[in-house]
């Protein structure tokens, strides 16, 4: 069933995308994942389409676009492989921010090198001590002139090792109580003093995709680089947090529609004696019950989106969706690997891949054990 919220616009849109994909990445996707990266030449290529930042307003580079288009991007990036999710995060996580919060100026310098592909973006929440508590976070930024001076280390950092602007998660008020009130945000460029990259880390999955450490030391950043106000940092990332956790969902379903297609195919070709094993009912019932529980979380997902484009307050959704999908991509790759027998062990099977990116869905954007807690605290729990 097509989402209510997907018009013949958003399939054409779809039409071009598989098209351009089929020939600019799934051929190169594989040698993408033993380089550990996705070169910078696709971006171009993503931002010469004009699928990067579509929703952005034509003054900006975009064309406007509704966040349907984003679904169908993040759907049919997810189709290649989970890898590229860092494209997802530039379009749809990191520059809202400064959409949203930027000023005139801010904006009209940088977010049309955003839709060109020009500059990558990232956002550095995470530190070695500190994950989803984000008040727990020591990264600091002092003010000197008109200057701020930045020092702390950021992990696991999605498009680290490519990012040309970083939005940073500091402490601008280290003394602030509660905590959460210092925390405000700074746009670092790749080229700033003091700004340097640690290590490309080594992860079970995703390995298309760059991730890395992000180090300061004294980064000397401009005033002019603070994104919104003083103290409300912590405001402008629980308010976009959640089309984060929605990004993260939609490519969990998208994923467990292409290992259900996938094990489909391969049950009714593979023999066992004498028979397709998608002849056994205990292959029938075990794929009956997956694609019956895809529907399901799809038809929520989809119920989720169009709350969230009707502006409405999604955040017990949003957090139940988040939940739900990438619990169930994390059991739809065990159960397909396991109709796929051996074969689903081998590097050669997109199965394999599937089997490796599917759990850190339910640990990044806010693990799923914070979900919960978000989804109590909105019954009256806590």
């Amino acid at each position: 069933m097509r989402a209510s919220y997907i018009t013949e616009e958003h399939e054409i849109l779809r039409k071009s995308l598989k098209k351009f994909l089929e020939k600019e990445a799934y051929p190169h996707f594989k040698e993408w994942e033993e380089k550990g990266e996705i070169p910078r030449s696709f971006w171009k290529k993503l931002g010469d389409q004009g699928y990067l930042c579509p929703w952005l307003e034509e003054e900006y580079g975009g064309v406007g676009a509704d966040f349907g288009y984003s679904v169908v991007l993040n759907e049919e990036l997810e189709k290649v492989g989970t890898g590229t999710i860092g494209i997802g995060l530039h379009n749809d996580i990191v520059v809202p921010y400064l959409a949203e919060y930027g000023t005139e100026e801010q904006r009209k310098k940088w977010l049309p090198k955003c839709t060109t592909g020009e500059w990558i973006t990232a956002v550095a929440m995470t530190e070695p001590g500190a994950g989803s508590d984000l008040s727990a976070i020591r990264t600091s930024a002092r003010k000197e002139g008109d200057s701020y001076i930045l020092n702390g280390e950021k992990t696991f950092i999605t498009n680290g090792v490519h990012a040309d602007a970083v939005v940073v998660v500091c402490k601008t008020n280290p003394k602030a109580q509660p905590a959460h009130k210092g925390i405000s945000l700074l746009l670092v460029e790749k080229d700033t003093p003091g700004f340097s990259r640690g290590r490309k880390l080594e992860k079970v999955g995703l390995h298309s995709q760059d991730t890395a450490e992000l180090i300061f030391e004294d980064a000397k950043v401009p005033v002019g680089h603070l994104i919104g106000e003083e103290g409300q940092g912590f405001y402008y990332l629980m308010n976009q947090l959640q089309q984060e956790r929605l990004i993260v969902g939609i490519g969990a379903i998208a994923s467990c529609e292409r290992m259900l297609e996938l094990t489909i195919a391969y049950v009714k070709e593979r023999q066992a004696f004498g028979q397709s094993i998608a002849s056994f009912q205990n292959t029938q019932f075990k794929l009956a019950e997956l694609a019956t529980e895809i529907e399901v979380g799809r038809a929520f997902l989809d119920r989720t989106i169009q709350a969230h484009m009707d502006g409405e307050d999604v955040v017990k959704e949003v957090s139940m969706s988040k939940w739900w999908t990438t619990d169930l991509v994390k059991k739809v790759a065990m159960e397909c690997m396991q109709l796929h027998g051996g074969y689903g062990y081998m590097e050669e099977y997109e199965m394999a891949r599937r089997f490796r990116d599917a759990p850190v869905t339910a640990i990044y954007a806010g693990s799923n054990e914070i979900m919960k807690s978000i989804i109590a605290k909105k019954l009256g729990l806590t």
